[in-house]
């Protein structure tokens, strides 16, 4: 039994992972609020990136940290970098400080930039360390938080660092509609690269349980199949026209792969073996 910290336990994901792993660790669950309860955690209400509501946990030997508290898509440039990165900072400037070896961050698939309906994949499918192309705040601050932590790595080389890029979490009884080909908007990647809350909970469990392994990770996790009701390479042609015409997708032509996701999920099941258990719709009905 490990002592964890989870940030943002308010949260949709972050309450359904407080209750997940309660049972099993003494658990520690810092929010801005504290209602409801979680049975079997102590509550700690506060931000995580004030340093004085940090001390509240000064008397707690923290072996590992689950870090999802954030401004989410859609925040100004400001909040994105004050909270996302400048906040990351302190919070795990506090935990190294006082022993703490092993840090799960949520980053997101968005990391890449995708928001912006200018945003073209420089390749597909999409890999874990896709550089940031952002244009609009949100996806900057998730790369600039990776980034942070590996800085603070080469400071500190005994620290395991999992910065996940998570998919769209959606609700267990959601029935998400398969998108056709038509004109890109925004965060278009984002809506055909879902996960059910069951798996993201899943997947943060097996980060934050497995061996201590020092160095940084950033692993993409979305389902096994993209949300897309024509094959992939119809939509991406659709969503980028004659910008599709440079990237390769023969991975997608290949026989029973059409429908494959447009992130490359290999190494987060290598890593520390999580694999999607529920897939989303796809294809043409």
């Amino acid at each position: 039994m490990a002592t964890l910290l989870i940030t943002g336990t308010s949260g949709f994901v972050g309450g359904a992972l407080a209750r997940a792993l309660a049972p099993k660790h003494t658990l520690y669950c810092l929010s801005r609020k504290v209602n409801p309860p979680i049975a079997g955690a102590t509550m700690v209400r506060g931000e995580f990136y004030s340093f004085e509501d940090l001390r509240q946990l000064d008397k707690v030997s923290i072996d590992a940290c689950v870090h999802l508290a954030a401004v989410t898509g859609g925040c100004r440039e400001e909040d994105g970098i004050e909270v996302n990165v400048e906040g990351t900072r302190k919070l795990l400037r506090y935990l190294i400080d006082r022993g703490c070896r092993k840090f799960v961050n949520a980053s997101s698939i968005a990391a890449v930039g995708f928001q912006n309906v200018k945003f073209r994949p420089q390749q597909v499918p999409l890999p874990d360390e896709h550089p940031c192309l952002d244009r609009d705040g949100y996806g900057l601050s998730k790369y600039l938080m990776e980034e942070l932590t590996k800085y603070l790595w080469r400071q500190n080389e005994g620290i395991d660092v999992i910065n996940i890029r998570l998919a769209s979490i959606i609700p267990e009884d959601a029935t998400p509609q398969p998108r056709p080909a038509g004109p890109i908007g925004p965060w278009s990647l984002g809506s055909i690269s879902l996960m059910f809350l069951s798996d993201a909970v899943r997947c943060f469990s097996l980060a934050a349980e497995a061996p201590l392994k020092p160095g940084v990770r950033i692993l993409n996790a979305v389902a096994a199949h993209a949300c897309a009701a024509c094959p992939v390479p119809e939509l991406l042609r659709a969503w980028y026209g004659r910008d599709a015409e440079r990237l390769d997708l023969s991975a997608f032509e290949q026989p029973g792969h059409a429908w494959d996701p447009v992130y490359d999920i290999r190494r987060i099941q290598a890593e520390i073996g999580f694999t999607p258990a529920r897939d989303v719709p796809h294809g043409p009905g």
